[in-house]
């Protein structure tokens, strides 16, 4: 009886990470496939959604039920470092009007595979970034 009620519990939970993790999914971002580098070639893209913050970039897998993102970048930090277009068993589960621009964050680089519209997002969002040099100034009290 006793495993019973743990196996009923261990279900409701998986159930309830699945339901909140579709609310979140749901509500709205930008469709991508991202990897994280190092990766073999063509393996370790995953589909999600991308959320743009003022301060960072977050991604979340579709097939996972963790509740917060699965990758975060900072603004400030993120470089683009290049554009290509789909290679080799990418086109499995890419087309050829996709665009993969290699990003990286410090020592932390991805891969984010985007369509057109996506892309002039993804940019428009990074060119807009403060300089890193801004700072704001407090005025002067006297």
């Amino acid at each position: 009886m006793i495993l019973l009620i743990i196996l009923v519990v261990l279900l409701a939970a998986l159930v309830a990470a699945f339901l909140y993790r579709l609310v979140v999914l749901r509500r709205g971002g930008t469709a991508a496939i991202l990897r994280v580098l190092p990766a073999a070639e063509g393996a370790g893209w995953r589909h999600g959604i991308i959320r743009y913050g003022d301060c960072d970039l977050v991604f979340y897998k579709l097939s996972s039920l963790r509740p917060g993102p699965d990758s975060k970048i900072a603004r400030l930090g993120i470089e683009v470092d290049g554009r290509r277009s789909p290679r080799g068993n990418e086109f499995d589960i890419m087309t050829e009007d996709i665009v993969i621009l290699g990003v990286s964050e410090g020592a932390d680089r991805y891969e984010v595979a985007l369509d057109g519209g996506a892309l002039t997002a993804f940019l428009s969002w990074v060119e807009s970034r403060p300089s890193g040099r801004s700072q704001r100034r407090r005025p002067n009290p006297g």
